[in-house]
């Protein structure tokens, strides 16, 4: 509400400015090393090669710019955060081949935040050199744009041409914009402090010392750790969309009720959206293009490459990369299913079954909760053992929530599953039919439950690591 306060009474000229502070002065409380270096150097870098693309002479000119411009960007990311990674792989190769060379051990130097940058910088770059967009000129609010401190951390992922032009649009108070930034504000705090972190307690005891379980103790883990990373991460979408309302300014819907999805490619569509457009664009689309005399085994090809990058860019461990290849493989599979489930279930009169329906949210439920074990586990042997635990029946220690804990997931939970088949504009809607009386019971008691049944720990959000 600071910033909020000095944007609202400092001049329009001046705006931007504010929030360009704000968000720098956003990344230094997070007191990780280098991170605003870093970001200045990413955003300057990207700026420079932009206006490179845009006055390149030829379509060969353009084209060398602009791998010039990713491989900088990637080459940002490999240092900071993926040097651990290859240095400890490289030795593991040089001793299982009995070569007589080392590595020096290294350390991450910045880990936080910075994929999602690069991601924006390489969207931005791209679409310049498909002319889809102008470069901006304004090095100012092309740092905003980079840099707008509610969406950087966690995404959503912003184009160029949807973002950039609101950072422009005179400002003008709008209370309807205030009272639903607001709102979806506390929504994602709800989510984060009520649901996520007391999932956490029971979720990261087990996660941490897997090898001191089995069984349910481990299924229940895995089943809870499904929507604490979702209400976690919707938590702070929520926040970052609910926040910058309060500026006029509208980011991307990030998810749509994503574990109600009916396949793998559904849960796509309605998970981490604005990521899955990027890859979409810029991976998969390439790719498929590149490998399309291959037909189905190109597109197949396609997926599994896309998404094990994308595991890649979650986080430089084989956990990571293993999680990212299931859903490639799921996806890939679902290329040769698809035609053959169309007949069987035409033969067999459930096209249009409920039951059906219902049977593949189960089914697209569990294989993405089997994906989440590679995801959350510390280490690759770790995601092994669950998975060959999780269904024995050896005793094992006696962990669970209180019955207080238990009784406020129960509300939050309620609250959070009739939230969640509203779409954020349905709910702005519903809201607006609502008097005056009305609205503030429901503000108050969002309020009450977040003082109350909220956590008091400090713990992150689950994607401020990627």
């Amino acid at each position: 509400m600071l910033t909020y306060s000095v944007f609202y009474c400092v001049g329009a000229r001046a705006r931007w400015c504010v929030l360009l502070a704000a968000s720098f002065v956003f990344y230094a409380t997070l007191e990780v090393p280098y991170l605003p270096v870093v970001l200045l150097l990413v955003t300057i870098t990207t700026y420079v090669f932009g206006l490179w693309i845009d006055r390149a002479n030829s379509d060969t000119s353009k084209r060398y710019v602009l791998w010039g411009g990713i491989a900088t960007n990637i080459l940002i990311l490999v240092a900071l955060k993926y040097l651990p990674f290859l240095s400890e792989n490289l030795n593991a190769l040089s001793s299982l081949l009995s070569l007589d060379t080392s590595i020096q051990p290294v350390k991450a130097l910045v880990a936080i935040g910075v994929s999602f940058y690069v991601f924006q910088a390489i969207s931005y770059l791209s679409d310049i050199y498909l002319e889809i967009e102008k470069p901006e000129r304004h090095l100012g609010y092309f740092s905003l744009y980079m840099a707008f401190f509610p969406k950087l951390l966690q995404g959503p992922i912003e184009r160029t041409g949807e973002f950039l032009p609101q950072l422009k649009t005179k400002y003008e108070f709008d209370y309807d914009n205030m009272r639903f930034g607001m709102l979806l504000f506390a929504c994602g705090l709800f989510k984060k402090v009520v649901i996520a972190d007391r999932l956490g307690q029971y979720v990261d005891p087990v996660y941490n010392d897997v090898h001191a379980f089995s069984g349910m103790t481990l299924l229940l883990a895995t089943y809870a750790y499904a929507v604490q990373i979702y209400m976690d991460f919707s938590g702070y979408t929520d926040m970052a969309i609910g926040s910058a309302r309060l500026f006029n300014i509208n980011l991307a819907q990030n998810f749509n009720s994503p574990y109600l999805a009916t396949t793998v490619a559904d849960f796509w569509r309605r998970w981490h959206m604005s990521f899955s457009r990027w890859i979409l664009d810029y991976i998969f689309k390439p790719l498929q293009m590149s490998w399309r005399n291959w037909h189905n085994i190109g597109t197949a090809l396609a997926l599994l490459v896309t998404f094990t990058v994308s595991g890649l860019w979650h986080g430089a461990t084989w956990s990571f990369i293993i999680w990212g290849m299931l859903h490639g493989l799921y996806l890939a599979c679902s290329v040769f299913y698809k035609p053959i489930k169309k007949k069987i279930y035409k033969f067999m009169g459930l096209e249009k079954s409920k039951f059906m329906k219902l049977w593949q949210v189960f089914v697209t439920f569990h294989l993405v909760c089997f994906a989440w074990i590679f995801f959350r586990a510390s280490t690759f042997s770790d995601a092994l053992y669950v998975v060959n635990n999780v269904f024995v029946s050896n005793p094992s220690p006696s962990f669970g929530l209180s019955l207080r804990d238990s009784a406020i997931l129960l509300f939050g939970m309620s609250a959070v599953i009739s939230y969640e088949f509203f779409k954020s504009s349905q709910l702005e809607a519903e809201l607006a039919k609502l008097n005056l009386v009305a609205r503030w019971a429901i503000y108050n008691v969002l309020a009450l439950s977040i003082t109350f049944f909220g956590t008091c720990d400090t713990s992150k959000f689950i994607y401020f690591r990627f």
